[in-house]
């Protein structure tokens, strides 16, 4: 049993969705993730904290991540658990064709929750309506209407997470100081995370290729 981790045994175990499992696993693996046995299942971790959880049942396996109601889900293939889930989105398999087909998804769905863990970014269990955006911003979008039609142009995911980012400051300037940061890539229809130079391998987000355009 040398080498076997918790892991291993836990997929070895599985009366059904076994390679489904283990395909997923890699692709998780693959982006630097900790993997951790929690709950009788495998959690993957970004310096102690849960970012996504492998999960069978027994119709289908999932990858649910722990903040997936903040993903942008340009695809649009991410799974609300119910109506009053407001934190917790899955991809939903039963195909090996069909995760490999998605490869790519997953992956720059999987780096999306490693930066917004990374940033420290919170779920607000709020109704929509109820979010509350900053004073700042919605200052400036009074104040400058193609700033507020660029805005309200973005996916709701990229709205929640420039708005959560602003308003993390209690201070007022510094609340203003970010606005004014990512004013153009607002007014240039990008996400905070998103990749503007074109270069990045897990489009849409930014994956640090454009440091390459510094040098020489």
């Amino acid at each position: 049993m040398c080498g076997i981790s918790e892991i291993d045994i836990f997929i070895e175990n599985l009366d059904s969705w076994q390679e489904e499992a283990s395909v997923l696993r890699q692709i998780i693996l693959e982006t630097g993730l900790d993997e951790q046995y929690k709950w009788k299942q495998p959690c993957y971790t970004l310096n102690d904290t849960n970012v996504v959880i492998l999960a069978v049942f027994k119709n289908h396996c999932a990858i649910s991540f722990i903040k997936g109601s903040l993903l942008q889900d340009e695809q649009g293939v991410l799974i609300s658990p119910g109506e009053n889930s407001q934190s917790v989105r899955y991809l939903k398999y039963t195909d090996v064709k069909q995760i490999i087909s998605q490869k790519t998804i997953i992956t720059n769905y999987l780096y999306e929750a490693i930066e917004i863990e990374r940033l420290g970014l919170k779920v607000e269990k709020i109704k929509e309506d109820e979010i509350v955006w900053a004073e700042e911003l919605i200052q400036k979008m009074n104040e400058a209407a193609s700033f507020k039609a660029a805005f309200e142009k973005l996916t709701p995911g990229r709205k929640r997470a420039y708005n959560m980012f602003f308003s993390d400051s209690k201070n007022s300037s510094t609340r203003k100081a970010r606005i004014e940061k990512y004013e153009k890539r607002i007014l240039d229809g990008y996400g905070m995370n998103d990749c503007t130079c074109g270069l990045s391998k897990r489009m849409p987000n930014c994956d640090g290729s454009h440091k390459s355009l510094a040098i020489g």
